[in-house]
Formats: C-alpha cells, structure tokens, sequence
C-alpha cells in the first residue's frame, strides 16, 4: 500500500468539500471473499434494526427474517477465526503510522483501542456466532419454514402467529435479546469495513464511453472499490475486478424492463480503491 493510501484513514478530514452538497451515490464492489462477507452482514445488521425500530408485525416479521440471514452466515465454523485475522492484520497496518507526524495520533491511538478490545471479546469467545440460540426452538422452527415461499403462513407456523400478536414491546425485546447475541460480530464488521473505506481518497475520473479500466499497482491488494456517481443520471456503474485489474462500465436502465446496455456518453465519477 502506498503511504498516503494508509495515512487517509487517520488524517484530519476538513468539515466541507467543493461537492459537500452534491448527492452521491456509492456502489461498492470487493475483492476478496472476507470483505464480500462484512458487506452482507453489514447489510443484514441494518436492514434488521431498521425493521426492529418499528412497530408493527409486518415489520417485527421482517426483522426476524433478517435475524435469520444474519444466523445462517454466521453459522459458518470459521468466521470467527476470519475476523479475527481480518483485525490483526488492520492493527499491523495501523501500527505502522504511530510515528508518521501526518496522522493523528490521538484518533489513531483510539481506533486502536477499539481493535485490542474487539479481539479480546472475539478469543474469549466459543464456537460459532450464535451457538446461544440453536437451542431456541421458535427460531428453529421458522427457520426451517423461511426459505419456502409462503412458508411462514399461520397454518405453517401457528407459534410464528402467536409471536406476532403479542405487544410491540415485547417482539422488540426479544428480537433485541437475541440479536444481542452477534453484537461482536456487528462490531467488528462495522469497524473493518469502516477502515477500509476511509483508507483511500477518491479520485475524479472519466469512463469514456461509459468504460473505465484501471490496473492495480503492486504492494497490499486492493480490498474494495467504490464508485462514487450523482444520482439521478439514469445509469449505475457494473464493476469487475482481480488482483491486477478493476473495469467499470456504466449501464443505462431501461424502465420497460429490457436489457440494460452500456451507454456511449462519457461519464465522470469518483474512483476510489480501499487497499488497506
């Protein structure tokens, strides 16, 4: 990685840019499995506490379905060891700038903190995320009905009905019990992720013709890129990309449900490769 790539995450960031009022949409796309994982918990965590915050059983039912997804990825008997690689290697990186003048020590020093306490509570930890709850045989028996379309009907689920009458407050503080039981692994998903994107600064370029290729510089892998586009243009970019190459071409929407092809104007948008 180069040295200002690494230095980005911890550098003093100015309150207001030229474009702080432009809307931007950011399409991520990773590069790696580990990365591509976080991204769908991430996901999964706050399509759930968005769901969790409301009130009706419309939406208590769709915060268990996405507690569901969460259970069945972090089911996987070597995520945990995956995360806890995944923030070791990130305070190496991180370690290394504790001398560098540019960096802000004081929020470095913090991040850091953050880091050696997440591992603590991941290495004291048993099994797989979730073990609390395999036990749980209401969780068990809508999962097994969750992925059949339809399957969570009354008749299918009578203890599902009886859940979703019960009050609000109450399918809250069940839901927040057990989704208590991830809050490492929503932590540490948060934190990684949050590294990364702020390991790079964007840069402005031009797809002409709607294509854009760039290769990869050597040193650390590139983790993710982010392509950065104002909305409302009627296209959205498709990235592609290994270890020596990243091609985005950007695709217009067809509203009449046809094939999305590549547009031929040019197209200015912001680059950024996370490579921490």
């Amino acid at each position: 990685m180069r040295g200002g790539a690494r230095q980005a995450a911890m550098r003093q960031e100015p309150a207001s840019g030229t474009r702080a009022h432009a809307r931007v949409v950011v399409y991520e796309q990773p590069l790696n499995e580990r990365v591509r994982t976080l991204l769908r918990l991430e996901m999964l965590f706050r399509r759930t506490r968005h769901n969790l915050a409301r009130s009706t059983p419309w939406d208590s039912r769709a915060a268990l379905e996405g507690l569901l997804e969460i259970m069945a990825i972090t089911g996987r008997s070597d995520l945990r060891s995956e995360i806890l690689k995944e923030l070791e290697r990130l305070a190496g990186v991180l370690g290394e700038l504790a001398s560098d003048p540019r960096v802000d020590q004081q929020r470095l020093a913090r991040v850091l903190g953050e880091m050696d306490a997440l591992v603590d509570v991941l290495r004291h930890g048993n099994g797989r995320f979730g073990d609390a709850l395999k036990d749980n045989e209401f969780l068990a028996a809508v999962r097994q009905r969750v992925a059949i379309p339809g399957g969570t009907c009354g008749f299918d689920v009578p203890a599902l009905q009886f859940w979703l009458e019960q009050p609000p407050e109450l399918r809250r503080g069940d839901l927040e019990a057990w989704l208590a039981v991830f809050a490492p692994v929503e932590t540490a998903a948060e934190l990684i992720l949050r590294l990364i994107r702020e390991s790079a600064v964007p840069t402005r370029v031009v797809a002409e013709g709607g294509f854009f290729q760039r290769n990869l510089e050597g040193g650390r892998l590139c983790q993710m890129v982010r392509v950065g586009l104002p909305g409302g243009q009627g296209i959205y970019p498709e990235v592609s990309g290994g270890r020596h190459r990243v091609t985005v071409r950007f695709l217009e929407h067809d509203i009449r449900g046809g094939r999305p092809r590549q547009t031929t104007r040019d197209v200015p948008f912001d680059f950024t490769c996370c490579t921490l």
